[in-house]
């Protein structure tokens, strides 16, 4: 018969709760289990400076144009199911804002909003080209499903990307995408 001693154990043990913790934390498991929504509003930009009229003058002048849609697209499936719609919308300022509509995906580690000019490809053959070209993240997603906005950087021009992915940074998957249809 075979003794054990009781430091093999004790050794095989303490690598065992090791393995299982950096398990845990680098797949964050619970976040399948958890939802996170988030309602955001439109976004309206700030209204410029007031234009000044001729005295006498009786018009008022113009209000400024809410958001207009520039791009739109629905979200397909990918590693996660994920529904819901995505536009850029330019401001009345001339700024552009990404807005996530009625999103429904899951939640998970390390989730970004990608605008990219890969194309939309189904099933798995479209879980992983979103990083192959040309993308630019525009932060963490803030709630895996609702409505919300992500600001677009002055000097992105739209024109260039053809797609937008929700990204997981930790295992370079996209949990799903729409491509972008010009207005």
């Amino acid at each position: 018969m075979v003794r054990v001693r009781k430091p093999a154990i004790l050794g095989v043990a303490v690598v065992a709760i090791l393995v299982v913790g950096v398990g845990l934390f680098w797949f964050k498991p619970w976040t399948l289990w958890t939802d996170e929504t988030v309602r955001e509003e439109i976004p309206v930009a700030a209204p410029g400076p007031a234009k000044s009229q001729s005295p006498g003058s009786s018009s008022t002048p113009a209000e400024p144009a809410g958001p207009q849609a520039v791009a739109t697209g629905k979200f397909i499936s990918h590693e996660h199911s994920t529904a819901g719609t995505v536009k850029i919308l330019r401001l009345a300022d001339g700024s552009h804002t990404l807005r996530l509509e009625g999103l429904d995906t899951s939640n998970g580690p390390d989730l970004h909003v990608w605008i990219t000019d890969a194309p939309v490809k189904e099933g798995k053959a479209g879980w992983g080209v979103f990083d192959d070209g040309k993308y630019k993240s525009l932060g963490k997603l803030k709630g895996n499903k609702g409505d919300q906005n992500y600001a677009l950087p002055g000097d992105l021009d739209v024109n260039e990307y053809s797609s937008v992915s929700i990204w997981c940074e930790r295992f370079s998957v996209s949990f799903g995408a729409a491509a972008l249809s010009r207005a």
